[in-house]
């Protein structure tokens, strides 16, 4: 799946008052044309021990994987909602920013699957993600 700058554009827009906004998640195309998120690691986003907490990577996977989606949904008939996410942390960010790429692995009439790599500013891998989306009809 190919995305474009106006697909940034149009999820950045839906960002007010969500928990994507308070987290401070910006979306954004690389130059690949995949689908990107960026995500600031401070107070907002850290656990006690001052590490990215798990639970702020996987809200960064599952935001993006689901705007993904439903930006290649018809949203005035279907809707898109996550149904299994999970995350494999394996490099600790005490600073800076995350950035969380997606990859449509799965792309069919009723699910999506995703997966999601996040790096930090280094490049350095630090969690790998998947996320599963159904597919609904909107009422």
């Amino acid at each position: 799946m190919q995305f474009t700058a106006q697909h940034a554009e149009r999820a950045n827009a839906l960002r007010e008052g969500t928990l994507v906004a308070h987290l401070g998640i910006t979306y954004h195309v690389d130059e690949l044309g995949r689908f990107c998120a960026t995500m600031p690691v401070d107070q907002r986003t850290h656990q006690p021990m001052g590490l990215l907490h798990g639970g702020a990577t996987a809200a960064l996977a599952e935001s993006l994987g689901s705007m993904a989606s439903a930006l290649i949904v018809d949203l005035n008939t279907q809707g898109v909602v996550g149904i299994e996410v999970n995350a494999n942390h394996l490099k600790g960010v005490r600073s800076g920013t995350v950035t969380a790429t997606g990859t449509l692995v799965h792309h069919g009439r009723t699910t999506h699957v995703w997966n999601i790599d996040v790096r930090n500013e280094a490049g350095e891998l630090c969690a790998v993600c998947r996320l599963t989306n159904l597919v609904i009809p909107r009422r």
